[in-house]
């Protein structure tokens, strides 16, 4: 099968082109591989293929002969042949113990052999290196050279003989030595600083870590939040959006708040706080005596009823010993919520309802306690709460907080009513932290 060539090419084929010398990678460009022949062959059968969906192929085929034949090694087999007798000649010179046989032979092979790996040698050297590099060699040689040729024509050879002849070699041995010695003590402070770096790292690398799972923690807990408040509007709201609790209503959602206290953090609890007291969930609702649902006190609102009301959720023990501190519970309502050694130093207390709220042996250290409320009346006649006795809302009689042993140091803006109830129903321990002190203030637990 024959293969016309391309009949636009201008320049005709001759012998001499069919015909190259014996290493033609070295001594012309022009030289013709079977591999080139084949490739410039197939080139230009594509060509005379105009149909537009041969246009890729034809690319492609352009495209790849450039890339494979760089700086061929091309040698007629006659080089190789002459090559081969070379290599023969000289073993049979080794053999024969012939010195003229063997030289011949030697400097046959050596030159053909040359001649043979100078074109791989060339583009080797210009793929591994680029014209700089090989620059760069060039004169790192020259000045190994030039040193040696200053150091051979300036007499500076015999000086530093001369001078290497007059040193103590067991002075040289000993200090090197020392040297030595130096080096490990080096090596040994190069070990303490990677082992310290590495150290360092890891305490890093631990410190984000333990960031990634806080944050992630926080996200958690905020979806676990967001998923109780919806299940409690669910719960406790009807269809239009009313409020129509039942009383296993309330204890399911009693039981869902228990849960989810144990399950967050003093943040977590405060936003939950801050929730059900604003929907008016921890108040004591009004209720209709009959069907037991909220009553609407005529403003838009529902109608509480403090003595004999129903809380959807009553708090009871959940928050005892809780710890809220640094929290926001402003205009949040407690009120008869057991907080027995709660933490509620530094909490922002603002306008909350602390009255027959359980505070004994509780820390409110730095504590905001600006117009809270800790009982109902007057402060000369209010009273702790009583297991016993029903409070009395007009007098304030047992509707006040138990303040009992409570840690008082450095609270803010608290009130005179509030500082006159905590004194006279403290306690020493209680009276003992109040700021401005008790003089004057009767103690009535003694």
């Amino acid at each position: 099968m024959t293969i016309e060539s391309n009949p636009s090419d201008p320049k005709p084929t001759t012998e001499n082109d069919w015909e190259p010398d014996d290493f033609d990678g070295a001594a012309s460009e022009h030289c013709l591989t079977p591999e080139g022949l084949t490739n410039q062959q197939t080139l230009a059968a594509i060509a005379s293929l105009q149909s537009p969906q041969n246009t890729a192929s034809l690319k492609q085929a352009r495209s790849s002969p450039s890339t494979a034949t760089i700086y061929p090694v091309t040698v007629k087999p006659r080089a190789l042949v002459i090559t081969l007798v070379g290599i023969t000649i000289t073993i049979v010179g080794l053999a024969l113990n012939s010195w003229i046989i063997g030289v011949v032979g030697t400097v046959v092979t050596l030159l053909l052999s040359l001649a043979i790996l100078l074109p791989w040698l060339q583009y080797v050297i210009s793929q591994w290196f680029s014209p700089l590099d090989r620059t760069l060699a060039v004169a790192f040689l020259g000045i190994v050279v030039a040193l040696l040729g200053l150091v051979n024509f300036t007499g500076l050879g015999a000086y530093i003989i001369q001078w290497e002849s007059k040193i103590n070699w067991d002075i040289a041995g000993s200090l090197a030595e020392w040297f030595g010695a130096l080096g490990q003590i080096l090596i040994a402070i190069i070990a303490v600083y990677v082992a310290w770096r590495q150290y360092v790292i890891s305490k890093d690398l631990t410190i984000q870590q333990n960031l990634l799972t806080v944050q992630q923690n926080i996200i958690t807990q905020q979806q676990t939040i967001d998923s109780y408040f919806q299940g409690v509007s669910d719960l406790v709201l009807d269809e239009e959006g009313l409020l129509e609790d039942w009383p296993q209503e309330r204890a399911i959602a009693e039981g869902r708040t228990a849960a989810i206290f144990s399950s967050v953090d003093g943040s977590g609890k405060a936003k939950i706080l801050r929730f059900l007291s604003r929907s008016k969930l921890l108040t004591p609702l009004k209720r209709d005596r009959r069907l037991g649902r909220a009553i609407l006190n005529g403003t838009g609102g529902y109608a509480e009823d403090r003595l004999e009301g129903v809380r959807v959720i009553d708090l009871g023990v959940m928050l005892a010993g809780a710890d809220l501190a640094d929290t926001d519970l402003r205009w949040t309502d407690l009120s008869e919520a057991n907080l027995v050694r709660a933490n509620l130093s530094g909490c922002d207390l603002v306008k909350a309802n602390l009255s027959r709220t359980i505070l004994y042996d509780a820390n409110l250290n730095g504590a905001d306690l600006n117009s809270v409320r800790l009982f109902y009346g007057s402060a000369d006649k209010a009273s702790p709460r009583s297991r016993t006795a029903p409070p009395d809302y007009q007098t304030g009689a047992h509707t006040g907080a138990v303040v009992e042993n409570a840690d008082l140091t450095n609270v803010k803006r608290l009130s005179e009513s509030a500082r006159y109830y905590c004194c006279t129903w403290g306690g020493e321990k209680t009276r003992d932290t109040i700021p401005g002190g008790c003089e004057g203030i009767p103690n009535k637990l003694v």
